[in-house]
This record gives C-alpha cells, sequence and structure tokens, in this order.
C-alpha cells in the first residue's frame, strides 16, 4: 500500500510560478511511475507529467513543455512539479499518482495508476 501527500497548490496570477510536491509513504521502487493529473471544473481529468521516481525518464503534455518541469528525490520519495509561466488554462486541481509496475509505455493512461493522492488547487487569475 503506498500513500500519496500533495502539496504547494495555491493561488496565483497569470506568468506566475508554483511548485508542487507528492510524498510517497510506504514501499516504493526507483522504477515505479509517478505521474501528475489535472482536472478542470467541466472537464475530464488529463495528464499532466510524468518520471520515473528513479528520474531517469520524463514526459510531458504539450501545452507545458518548457514551462513545466517533473523532478524526482528518490531518497525523500518525492516528486515535484515546478511550474513556471502559468496561465489561466492551467487552472485545475492537481493530483499525483503511482504506477508500482512501472508501465512508462502507458505512461499517460491514468489507469495504469494505482495509488492517488487527494489533489492540490492550483488557480491562475488574469
Amino acid at each position: 500500500q503506498v500513500q500519496l501527500v500533495e502539496s504547494g497548490g495555491g493561488l496565483v496570477q497569470a506568468g506566475g510560478s508554483l511548485r508542487l510536491s507528492c510524498t510517497a509513504s510506504g514501499r516504493t521502487n526507483s522504477n515505479y511511475v509517478m505521474g501528475w493529473f489535472r482536472q478542470a471544473p467541466g472537464k475530464e481529468r488529463e495528464f499532466a507529467a510524468a518520471i520515473t521516481l528513479s528520474g531517469t525518464n520524463t514526459y510531458y503534455r504539450d501545452s507545458v513543455k518548457g514551462r513545466f518541469t517533473i523532478s524526482s528525490d528518490n531518497a525523500k520519495k518525492t516528486v515535484y512539479l515546478d511550474m513556471n509561466g502559468l496561465k489561466p488554462e492551467d487552472t485545475a486541481v492537481y493530483h499525483c499518482a503511482i504506477d508500482p509496475r512501472g508501465r512508462w509505455g502507458e505512461r499517460t493512461d491514468s489507469r495504469i495508476y494505482w495509488y492517488w493522492g487527494q489533489g492540490t488547487q492550483v488557480t491562475v487569475s488574469s
């Protein structure tokens, strides 16, 4: 069993920055895949970024490339999402999730993730 706790959300003006953190408790492995997903009001949940807990592999959705950076600290079992150049359309509840089977090839599919955090609100004002 793995538990995930996110932190770091908040209200920021367009162009601003935020750092989200997601810390896992319980047994983990450097091959685990950790993803960030987001869900805006009235919209479906969408993939934002993913990383292997070792930090070896990273991947982003096109709309956040060049603005968001995902990183990990395996020793701390923590994944970070640094968000710069935030836009109003980035407003959403952000959830981190973990796939203990390390299915990197399916990293954008929310169905592969077994454990999810409670989410943290990110609001970007225009």
